[in-house]
């Protein structure tokens, strides 16, 4: 996640914001509702009621999304006038991404092979695990609540793959033979994720004034917060067991679907 999107800016930032994410997230969950678990027509009304917005930021979101060719308008075969979304491999792979990558952590921890993650590149797949996750959220509530800060940093534009770029640059320090980090100072880290570097200095200096990030020897950040760095890890395996638990129920026998890239 702390890489940089494998999609241009400005279009990356449609989804690195928790709001937009969600309208994304919701989107996937009711097209793939329909096609595959008997739920109802995926419209822009279907989607208003659900996706945590309003329905004007709803319909702006998906304005956006279908002009860069994330999501296709189609007619309802029975009724021409009813206009349904449809997500591309792009947006079920953008919006998938941290599924892949969890999947993947515990890929690597159970040294499984072939990987679960692969399975997941086909975009069908992946959207049936999102649709399923949906889901899951709509009964029981967002996986994200309980961790407040890393709610808050979901909630500003690029603030969730800036927090992961700086917690894998401390566990770089940190831990011997870890992934070497890229650098976290905020003119970097605005040019790898598509925000100014005003935006990154921003989230850096409101999180060192509460006292979860602090600058370390020759200005470097570190992150010497306990509680922020245990809130981050069980935020991050309850993301690995909720997803390995919905992996499970999707086959993963190869398929033609569309790869997600």
């Amino acid at each position: 996640m702390a890489d940089a999107g494998p999609i241009a800016w400005p279009a990356q930032k449609l989804f690195d914001q928790y709001r937009r994410y969600l309208v994304g997230y919701m989107l996937i969950h009711n097209w793939y509702a329909w096609t595959s678990a008997g739920g109802p027509l995926p419209t822009v009304a279907a989607l208003q009621k659900i996706a945590g917005a309003s329905a004007r930021q709803v319909g702006e979101v998906v304005a956006m999304l279908s002009a860069r060719g994330f999501v296709t308008v189609t007619s309802d075969a029975s009724d021409r006038r009813t206009k349904l979304l449809a997500p591309a491999p792009a947006l079920v792979g953008e919006i998938g991404r941290s599924v892949r990558l969890f999947v993947g952590a515990v890929d690597e921890i159970l040294q499984r092979r072939p990987a679960w993650a692969d399975a997941l590149a086909d975009a069908d797949r992946l959207g049936i695990v999102l649709q399923r996750s949906a889901a899951y959220v709509r009964t029981n509530g967002t996986l994200i609540h309980p961790f407040p800060r890393v709610l808050q940093f979901a909630g500003r534009d690029c603030g969730y793959p800036l927090l992961c770029a700086v917690v894998g640059a401390h566990y770089a320090e940190t831990i011997p033979g870890a992934p070497r980090a890229a650098p976290v100072g905020a003119r970097r880290l605005a040019a790898r994720f598509g925000v100014s570097a005003a935006h990154a200095a921003s989230l850096l200096a409101d999180a060192r004034r509460q006292g979860w990030f602090t600058t370390g020897p020759r200005g470097r950040l570190a992150i010497p917060a306990p509680d922020l760095l245990d809130e981050f890890e069980r935020w991050a395996s309850w993301q690995m067991a909720h997803f390995q638990e919905l992996v499970d129920t999707v086959p993963c026998e190869p398929t033609r679907g569309p790869a997600v890239g």
